[in-house]
């Protein structure tokens, strides 16, 4: 099986590997990065190395999960997006989170775009959801970029309040992509 997932315009999407480490302690140590995030704390290198267990075990189960984007130019992970079930919910996410040098240049709506487009053609997905912080108005605007659209204000189990977003398969898609099966 390859590790490559798909490709987009200037990203190959691959599975993770142990050697991404420093790039998922990059992302996911970034206070500014994770501000929307959970509880807003970045994880520790122990809970990414987690993460790396709970990723291979997710690519077992259903043969999707998070995937490192390395930008083809110049052949560096620049951050991650994947297909999850946070929570064991049934409804199938999307999550993504890149390096602060490469915000704003369009990385994450074409990785966004390119797994919506995976995830439907690939395990035949009709619905996938995102929720993002109310004030995550960035992340509002690649999700709507990519076909998705503003749902209900959600409140957690925790009080917070939570933006869902969903798409269909119905939904226009941005960028086209090819897979691995193309190759």
């Amino acid at each position: 099986m390859s590790e490559r997932l798909f490709s987009t315009k200037r990203l190959d999407v691959r599975r993770w590997r142990d050697d991404d480490l420093p790039h998922l302690e990059s992302v996911y140590g970034d206070s500014d990065a994770m501000r929307y995030v959970g509880d807003g704390a970045p994880i520790t290198r122990e809970e990414c190395v987690h993460w790396l267990g709970v990723t291979a075990r997710n690519f077992e189960k259903r043969g999707y999960g998070m995937a490192a984007l390395v930008e083809q130019a110049s052949k560096t992970v620049i951050g991650f997006c994947g297909l999850v079930h946070p929570g064991q919910q049934t409804e199938v996410e999307i999550k993504y989170a890149l390096k602060r040098a490469h915000w704003g240049c369009g990385f994450a709506t074409e990785a966004v775009a390119g797994m919506l487009e995976w995830g439907a053609r690939v395990f035949g997905m009709s619905k996938i959801i995102a929720t993002t912080a109310p004030e995550n108005f960035a992340s509002h605007r690649v999700l709507l970029k990519c076909g998705m659209k503003k749902g209900i204000l959600r409140e957690d189990k925790d009080g917070e309040q939570t933006q869902l977003f969903i798409w269909r398969s119905a939904a226009p898609i941005a960028e086209s992509i090819t897979d691995q099966k193309n190759d």
